[in-house]
């Protein structure tokens, strides 16, 4: 699939899932779950585990994934290979090497039948079938056929499909709303999508415009009117104009959420406020979004949580 750039796909998977809820991870390979209350709420017993979404998160134990609510019962026996957060009811899921959808009494409503699948948006949900991806809708109905190379999410009533080796976006009845003509694309975030042309960055809008041209090094999306850019090696921020709001002078940088962004500054990590005034000096080895008043951190081989003041809690 086209990516703005490898290392900052897998760090915006990270973001997505500290983004999503509260879950710590553990340096012994175990994960566990604390409340908004800083008190660890399920004891790290899991292997692997994503954020709660609808109030269900998946866990793994042993090999197979199954999902618990937030008093760690479990409610969905572990029994799947893979399986995706529960987004409009529903959960991806994989048995026997085929994806399928799963409700939150662990039932079938649509068998697994599929290559790969990923989540509902907007009532449909990406499918891979036959070796393209195309689209469903909730009870199984095939409503976009498979044809596409590689297909996202929808996103503001749009998603990115890649057709021919370039990437474009269709609407929800499967036609072309922006042809595929870049080399890589980010999904539409406040109205403003990623793009990449030839070497650069830069952003459209939803008509197809060049509303920033590509100039940039690395994007990433916009969030609270603001998009972290990278110009050179280092990271700053532009507005929507394309304006500089703030000085590249990071090493990385990534979106702001509840007024601030993490940034990394001479190999450790804080936060700053859309002024480029630090928030919380860097002082961390990773650092993570804020959700709910909380963010992510991890100092040597510890993890835990800090609050917007920067006081820190020890998960592990």
């Amino acid at each position: 699939m086209g990516s703005l750039s490898i290392k900052n796909c897998k760090a915006m998977l990270l973001m997505g899932l500290f983004l999503s809820g509260s879950i710590s991870g553990c340096a012994t390979g175990k994960w566990g779950f604390i409340d908004k209350d800083e008190k660890v709420a399920i004891q790290q017993k899991f292997e692997d585990a994503t954020p709660f979404t609808e109030g269900l998160a998946g866990v793994k134990i042993g090999t197979k994934w199954g999902y618990i609510d937030k008093t760690g019962k479990i409610i969905i026996e572990p029994q799947f290979e893979a399986a995706w957060r529960f987004h409009e009811g529903l959960a991806a899921v994989m048995s026997a090497e085929k994806w399928g959808f799963i409700d939150k009494t662990g039932k079938f409503v649509i068998q697994p039948q599929f290559e790969d699948a990923s989540s509902f948006a907007d009532g449909l949900a990406p499918v891979e079938l036959g070796g393209k991806w195309g689209y469903i809708d909730k009870s199984g109905k095939e409503t976009i056929k498979p044809q596409f190379d590689y297909a996202w999410r929808f996103s503001e009533g749009l998603a990115a499909i890649k057709m021919g080796g370039q990437w474009g976006f269709i609407d929800k009845n499967g036609q072309i709303a922006i042809q595929p003509q870049f080399d890589g694309v980010l999904s539409f975030s406040e109205g403003m999508a990623g793009i990449i042309k030839g070497a650069k960055r830069g952003f459209i809008d939803k008509s197809g415009k060049v509303t920033i041209q590509p100039q940039f090094d690395n994007v990433l999306s916009f969030s609270e009117g603001l998009a972290p850019v990278k110009i050179g090696l280092q990271w700053g921020y532009i507005d929507k104009t394309g304006q500089l709001a703030i000085q590249p002078q990071f090493e990385v940088a990534f979106p702001f959420s509840e007024d601030v962004a993490p940034v990394k500054i001479a190999y450790k990590w804080g936060y700053i406020f859309k002024t480029g005034q630090l928030a919380i000096r860097p002082r961390y080895d990773g650092a993570y979004p804020f959700h709910d008043g909380l963010a992510m951190v991890k100092m040597g081989r510890s993890t835990g949580y800090i609050d917007k003041t920067g006081r820190y809690l020890p998960i592990l």
